[in-house]
């Protein structure tokens, strides 16, 4: 299917990585699209956000971090055609925050080195960012 004349979304995800150099992932909660499989946590870019500001406003919204402009590094990103939407999503690196991540909204999350991402079972668009963390980590 051709993505041409779909609405084209921005999403900023983060590979939040801990001092172990695992990586952490949240589990998409029931009653949402895709419930169940497991992405690098992030969300939409608001109108007027950058996805920076995206980033820092749902790592705590999501998970209790925080963190600054300063700690996401640009890694790569993804463009992904779903039925009804374009995804573009820029993946960025965070390895200095504070807090414990938790899930503030009931969802799972788990520290997952890289070379194991693979055995959690992700959304089309996160699953072509995998090789960038393992050749990163």
């Amino acid at each position: 299917m051709s993505a041409a004349g779909q609405k084209i979304l921005l999403v900023a995800a983060c590979a939040l990585v801990d001092s172990d150099g695992r990586v952490l992932l949240a589990q998409r909660p029931e009653g949402k699209s895709l419930a169940g499989l497991w992405e690098f946590p992030g969300g939409k870019v608001e109108a007027g956000e950058t996805p920076e500001e995206t980033l820092i406003r749902e790592l705590d919204e999501e998970l209790g971090i925080k963190t600054k402009v300063a700690c996401l590094a640009p890694l790569t990103f993804a463009s992904h055609s779903y039925d009804d939407f374009h995804l573009l999503m820029p993946l960025y690196v965070c390895r200095r925050y504070e807090g414990v991540a938790h899930g503030r909204e009931g969802q799972a999350v788990k520290w997952v080195r890289p070379q194991s991402l693979r055995e959690y079972p992700m959304p089309p668009a996160d699953e072509p960012l995998i090789p960038y963390l393992m050749d990163l980590l």
